[in-house]
């Protein structure tokens, strides 16, 4: 991907088919379906692709426990099919993961043994393996970490793994090479109508040089996650609030606490949700929480409560026990729901499907959902777009569509394995460019290259969050090696010393809050987990 020749695309006078405003999963799938269908389609997102919520989620491709639980087994029924695509469609992002439920009791046995029969046979031919019950022995041979006392044993189950900003990246790829164009970094600052109030077009302007574009377009997509009234009200100033944030935080911990591979899955926690311990990248993500939020950020901060809240719920199935100390990271995300539509309703209790809305002008609005079903998302709504602008009817292209990367056969050990096919070609610039930027996460001078030249990393966050994953996996290593990283960008993009000195300090605010020493002991005044 290069921006520079995004950028020039955007300059020339075409009428797109579709502009898309969001880079996170939703607008993702929904740009690179209609490019798979033949249309000139263009996606601008105002920061980096997935820098809000789809890149921090808890890692996982599944149907959803805790949906089945609900009884909204459309959606399990609906994820779990896409789950099965994702696999053959990335398989060197997406992986069958194990994971296993600590039972204590009879009955847990009974429940969560059924329970997770019923998940099998709803993914159907596309189930990732059948769930069974393990003895205790093999719970704990499996899981050494694991509490002993009154375990009855296990049930394993499977469900999918992967990189969301590894696969959010492989997906602007992949729209590219269908003729797409996609470019970070641009901010839709109004919408643009006809003389009947049709909206034709936007107004975006590119945040790195302020240049602002005049866009003409037969349809606009609305595809901004927990952002989308922003947009809404460019169309409709006053409009009711459509959709309600829920924060989930994560902790990121050392491979101690969790030694093997299979990860643990807490089925009910204090707040009514399930907590997932989950080997990933070396380390081990601890998480999540269910925390209403008013304001929406593109870096949400956790609380303090939530921190303690995860460490004291894990630790409650742990022999050797998580404590602050040994915390490497902190992340949080938030999930873009519908607005709630009773009073008191939790966020934990709106459904997670996705909802696609059209105003009176003709914008395409696409509310909630989840990464696992960002596929089935855009299709709905290419499908909706051609059905209300009278298009013609084409049929879905990517069912079946490898995302690039792809390859059949995947190392995980492979520090590189996240690049799929690419990875030769970032081994061949480890000759040109060899040394460790970060031995300790494996990072190297030519991961930097290669997420500047070709990957469209764009900052010193974009590389160390999105392009490595070294923000999440170990924050204080992440601001040791900022300055290496620095370096190397500068001298690729041609920069000056001014902006290595932005840069360094713009990085040092964003990585506070991932630091586990920022977060100070719990507050009375602070807000409750609900």
């Amino acid at each position: 991907m290069n921006r520079n020749s995004s950028i020039e695309k955007m300059r020339e006078a075409i009428t797109w088919d579709l502009v898309v405003t969001g880079g996170g999963a939703t607008g993702l799938g929904t740009a690179l379906e209609a490019a798979a269908r033949g249309y000139k389609v263009l996606l601008l997102e105002q920061s980096d692709f997935a820098k809000s919520t789809s890149s921090k989620s808890t890692k996982l491709v599944h149907g959803g426990v805790r949906y089945l639980a609900q009884g909204d087994v459309a959606l399990v029924r609906e994820a779990s099919i896409e789950r099965g695509l994702l696999v053959k469609n990335a398989p060197h992002l997406v992986k069958n993961l194990s994971f296993i439920i600590p039972v204590y009791t009879w009955w847990d046995r009974i429940k969560y043994t059924i329970g997770l029969k019923l998940y099998d046979w709803i993914a159907g031919k596309l189930s990732l393996g059948a769930s069974v019950f393990v003895g205790p022995e093999k719970v704990v041979s499996r899981l050494p970490n694991i509490v002993r006392e009154k375990l009855k044993g296990g049930v394993l189950y499977h469900d999918g793994q992967f990189d969301d900003a590894r696969l959010a990246l492989n997906l602007a790829q992949t729209i590219e090479e269908k003729g797409g164009v996609v470019v970070n970094y641009v901010k839709v600052t109004s919408l643009r109508k006809d003389a009947q109030g049709k909206v034709n077009g936007v107004e975006a302007r590119d945040l790195e040089s302020g240049e602002l574009f005049r866009l003409k377009a037969r349809a606009v997509v609305n595809a901004t996650g927990v952002f989308v009234d922003d947009i809404l009200k460019m169309d409709q100033p006053g409009v009711k609030k459509s959709t309600t944030a829920s924060q989930g935080v994560h902790v990121v911990l050392d491979k101690m606490f969790l030694p093997g591979n299979e990860a643990l899955m807490i089925p009910e926690t204090p707040d009514g949700r399930v907590l997932f311990a989950v080997p990933w990248h070396g380390k081990l993500v601890v998480g999540t929480t269910d925390t209403p939020v008013e304001t929406a950020t593109l870096e949400p901060v956790a609380l303090e409560q939530e921190i303690q809240f995860i460490l004291d719920t894990a630790g409650q199935y742990l022999v050797q026990k998580p404590k602050r100390s040994d915390v490497l990271s902190v992340f949080a995300g938030l999930r873009p729901l519908a607005a709630p539509q009773g009073e008191g309703q939790k966020t934990k209790e709106i459904s997670r499907s996705h909802k696609i809305i059209v105003s009176p002008s003709g914008l395409f609005t696409i509310l909630g959902g989840k990464w696992t079903t960002y596929r089935k998302m855009g299709e709905d709504l290419v499908d909706k777009v051609e059905s209300v602008a009278g298009w013609g009817k084409t049929v879905s292209a990517t069912r079946h569509l490898p995302v690039h990367g792809y390859q059949e056969k995947t190392d995980w050990n492979d520090p590189l394995y996240y690049y799929g096919s690419d990875a030769e070609q970032v081994r061949g610039l480890m000759q040109a460019h060899g040394g460790w930027i970060s031995e300790k996460l494996k990072i190297s001078v030519a991961q930097v290259v290669w997420a500047v030249e070709q990957e469209m990393a764009r900052s010193v966050e974009d590389v160390l969050a999105r392009r490595t994953r070294a923000i999440l996996l170990d924050a204080r290593e992440a601001l040791r090696i900022a300055p290496a990283v620095t370096d190397v960008m500068a001298t690729l993009l041609g920069k000056d010393a001014a902006w290595k000195q932005t840069q360094l300090a713009d990085f040092s605010n964003v990585v506070e809050y991932y630091l586990p020493e920022h977060y100070k002991p719990k507050k009375q005044d602070q807000p409750a987990i609900v």
